[in-house]
């Protein structure tokens, strides 16, 4: 080939041996960086399992079944839902998450638990926890190979039970309404697709349901979260309902059929009714209310096993002393 000084161009060759081993060693240094980026746990991986004395990030442990205590929601739903949101911070929801999988009554968890109840990758939740206990979140047990949750959320939680001022100011009526109804009384707020118990007063009888100060129960089949759903507004229902919907699309027909007859309950005979919808044995009613002060809405319920407080007992003795006590909490936080 000849250039338009009339020269002859010389011929560019190329060793593609050379040139496929550049672009592997490239490939090489850019996973060898990735790895040297994660926690010392992250570069073993799965090298270890099964061996004698694992390294903090790969433990297993026995799985507990703890009784009225649903799972946390689904890290696939909480992303799914928020994907288009360029304002949600998912590494923050995650680490969330990761704080969410402990139970009522469990101490110490694996990564490899966490990351099951997670459904994230296990190096996605040893870095996780790897932060988390950086930051005293939580705390790792040396003796045991495990993870416990950290002093931090202690500080946390307190402070946020403290700032809720209604609780003290609920104490009283709460205490009052269970020794007369012999049931557990208990205050509630949601919690994701959830309730929690935010306070609990238990009345004199000997059997009562396990319930305590930070139990979490379902939202759609307890007469606690059904008050609550009631005393949503239009808008907050709705939002509540699309991920309701979202949750279980199959299942998202009856349910709402369920809890729109709730809201209508509530509304025409003042409480929500649950008994034996959330366990067989046991009959509760709620009352949802607007304590106002910026506080979401909450909800109050009276239940108790059936061998102690039967449906009857319930509507014609407790709800008239209920509504009353409620009436005296809606607006009390102020505007």
């Amino acid at each position: 080939m000849h250039n338009q000084m009339g020269g002859t161009r010389p011929e560019v060759k190329v060793d593609h041996g050379l040139e496929a081993a550049r672009r592997a060693n490239l490939q090489t240094r850019i996973l060898l960086c990735e790895r040297l980026a994660m926690p010392h746990d992250g570069l073993l991986g799965d090298r270890k399992r099964g061996s004698a004395s694992p390294p903090p990030s790969h433990h297993t442990v026995e799985s507990h079944t703890v009784p009225m205590t649903n799972p946390s929601p689904e890290p696939a739903e909480i992303e799914g839902e928020n994907k288009e949101d360029r304002h949600f911070v998912t590494a923050l929801a995650r680490g969330l998450e990761v704080l969410s999988a402990f139970r009522r009554g469990e101490t110490f968890l694996a990564n490899q638990e966490i990351a099951e109840r997670c459904k994230l990758p296990r190096s996605t939740v040893s870095r996780l926890t790897y932060t988390l206990t950086k930051l005293g979140y939580l705390h790792y047990a040396e003796e045991t190979g495990r993870y416990r949750l950290g002093t931090q959320l202690i500080a946390l939680g307190s402070t946020a039970l403290g700032g809720l001022t209604i609780r003290e100011i609920a104490r009283p009526s709460l205490r009052e309404l269970a020794e007369f109804s012999g049931a557990t009384v208990g205050l509630g707020v949601r919690d994701a697709l959830s309730m929690r118990y935010v306070e609990c007063v238990r009345g004199p009888a000997t059997i009562m349901v396990n319930i305590d100060v930070g139990t979490r129960i379902s939202m759609t089949r307890t007469a606690m979260g059904r008050a609550y759903v009631a005393a949503l507004t239009e808008t907050e229902r709705t939002a509540l309902f699309t991920r309701l919907r979202d949750r279980d699309p199959a299942a998202w027909p009856a349910l709402r059929t369920s809890l729109e007859k709730a809201v209508e309950e509530h509304a025409t005979f003042g409480c929500c009714r649950s008994f034996g919808d959330w366990q067989e044995n046991v009959n509760s009613i709620a009352i949802g209310f607007r304590p106002g002060g910026g506080l979401d809405a909450m909800a109050i319920n009276c239940g108790a096993p059936t061998v102690v407080t039967d449906a009857t007992f319930l509507l014609d003795k407790v709800r008239p002393r209920m509504i009353e006590m409620v009436r005296q909490l809606e607006g009390v936080m102020g505007a």
